[in-house]
């Protein structure tokens, strides 16, 4: 088994290739129009100059991006909680699901541009609102994941554990809860590449600092190397949050792959 992890790794790099790649080109491809077409930096600044606005304003961006990072992750640990909280009952009462799944899809329904300056106004300029935004975008992906992966537990595997005397507790801990990880974790990844964008347009909307109000800001001053500047910063944020999101769903499943091991 030992073995096989510098393989898989090996693999791993592999199959990562083709998309360094494809991001490579496309900066080149932006870079050599830029330069070759003479278009203004005031409508679309070279990816060489973006990257040298990102150095110049490292102090500024950085300042402003440990605020988007605190929206972020407290508003995905309450998108979390609640998420998993819900799941549990929805579960548990097949009732109460069939009376509240119709509330939490219209939830989503609801345009973001025209949410957030209500809250906001109802909420303040502070953290609130905007750990209230990210937890409405991002929990509901994880709701349907985790309701969804209980429901395709084995029957087989519940209905031995009833003629064993489990309790319907014993049951959902013991096999609904670890056949729903898989679902939850795909549920995850994707309500993680929303949370930073909702934080985002959050602070976009209304907030003292944040990536957000680098945005606006350098809008509002017609600085276009400055507001891709940010979203580089937002971007690379959000593909690392999906990197440490995809390995621990790599470890917390390895038992599927120890268990598929001869």
């Amino acid at each position: 088994m030992q073995s096989d992890v510098p393989r898989r790794s090996g693999r791993g790099l592999a199959r990562g290739i083709p998309a360094v790649l494809s991001v490579v080109s496309a900066f080149l491809i932006w870079e050599l129009y830029v330069r070759l077409s003479g278009i203004s930096p005031l409508i679309l600044p070279a990816p060489s100059r973006v990257l040298d606005q990102i150095v110049l304003n490292r102090a500024l961006l950085w300042d402003n991006t440990v605020p988007t990072l605190k929206a972020t992750f407290a508003g995905f640990a309450l998108s979390l909680t609640v998420a998993f909280g819900l799941s549990v009952v929805l579960d548990f009462m097949p009732r109460v699901r069939r009376a509240l799944f119709p509330i939490f899809v219209v939830s989503q329904t609801l345009p973001l541009v025209a949410i957030a300056p209500l809250v906001v106004l109802w909420f303040g300029f502070d953290l609130t609102p905007k750990v209230l935004l990210v937890a409405l975008v991002t929990f509901f992906p994880m709701l349907v994941a985790l309701v969804d992966g209980y429901a395709a537990t084995d029957p087989e595997i519940e209905d031995l554990m009833r003629s064993m005397g489990a309790t319907r507790g014993q049951i959902f801990r013991s096999a609904r809860f670890p056949s729903a990880m898989p679902y939850f974790f795909a549920g995850l990844r994707i309500s993680i590449t929303y949370a930073v964008v909702a934080a985002i347009f959050a602070e976009y909307v209304g907030a003292r600092a944040g990536l957000g109000i680098v945005i606006l800001n350098a809008k509002n001053s017609f600085r276009p190397d400055l507001v891709l500047a940010a979203v580089v910063i937002s971007s690379a944020l959000t593909l690392v949050l999906f990197a440490v999101t995809a390995l621990l769903q790599r470890v917390v499943l390895r038992w599927r792959d120890v268990g598929a091991t001869p």
